[in-house]
């Protein structure tokens, strides 16, 4: 066997658990999708009032729920209140 042959050899087998490794992450991702999606879709069956009490409008689920399925609505969700709490925190320093 040549220094070559052995470099290879052993190149092919370290691939195998990196492989898996990301198939594994890869369906973690979808399962935790999936479970976010579940969850966005209870916020829809809340009320105006209810939402509001944690920062969001029905406007806010309309926009999130635009992502494709693997990107994730809860995130953008996040983000989106995020945003209004600071303009609210802004506008609310130059009144006073």
């Amino acid at each position: 066997m040549t220094t070559l042959d052995h470099c290879a050899e052993t190149t092919h087998s370290a691939a195998r658990p990196v492989n898996a490794m990301r198939l594994v992450t890869y369906l973690a991702n979808v399962i935790q999708a999936w479970k976010n999606r579940r969850a966005f879709y209870r916020l829809g069956e809340m009320t105006d009032t209810e939402l509001a009490d944690i920062g969001l409008t029905r406007a806010d689920l309309h926009v999130a729920v635009d992502l494709p399925f693997t990107g994730d609505p809860t995130v953008r969700l996040r983000s989106i209140r995020q945003v209004r709490s600071e303009n609210i925190e802004t506008m609310a320093r130059r009144v006073a």
